[in-house]
């Protein structure tokens, strides 16, 4: 039985990527707003406000914490460009999944994460080689990030938080 926390496994960063690996995770990120679309085309409330495992967060919920979580890797890009080696702030993303904009139409976030991931797009594929080589570190784990590995990582996050809502039409047969 595959672990519906993962549905496409955990992500595993290695300790750099080639530059056709940085554009494919690009792409993928450029990707992930028309795909969450689509995902929840014509599911009504009660879809929507339907958790994708028990305990887990509602559909609804995981759209508005992609553009949160993705807003973040955003400003932590800005950071690590601007800064030698900055120490990123965490989140709460369990409180940030409970905050009273999450209760609104996940159109809010898919609109914001347009424009997101075409910032996102606009920097990341400007990074030249050195670039994708700047770090900063996290608070908690206290590992130093490099930014190719970050979007690598939000890369999968995407396509772990789409797969959520999308194995989930397909146990429920919506």
């Amino acid at each position: 039985m595959t672990d519906i926390r993962y549905p496409i496994g955990k992500f595993e960063s290695k300790i750099s990527y080639t530059p056709e690996e940085v554009a494919r995770f690009i792409q993928q990120i450029a990707d992930a707003p028309a795909k969450y679309e689509f995902a929840i085309k014509n599911l009504t409330d009660t879809q929507l406000d339907t958790p994708y495992r028990e305990g887990g967060w509602t559909v609804r919920q995981v759209i508005h914490h992609v553009a949160d979580s993705h807003t973040n890797a955003y400003v932590r890009i800005k950071w690590t460009l601007t800064e030698d080696m900055p120490m990123i702030k965490a989140y709460e993303e369990k409180l940030w999944a409970e905050t009273p904009e999450t209760k609104l139409p996940p159109s809010l976030s898919l609109t914001f994460l347009h424009a997101l991931h075409a910032k996102i797009i606009a920097v990341a594929s400007r990074l030249n080689l050195e670039d994708l080589t700047k770090k900063f570190i996290h608070p908690e784990s206290k590992k130093e990030i490099r930014l190719d590995q970050l979007l690598g990582t939000y890369a999968w996050h995407g396509d772990h938080h789409l797969a959520h809502i999308t194995e989930l039409k397909k146990r429920m047969g919506w």
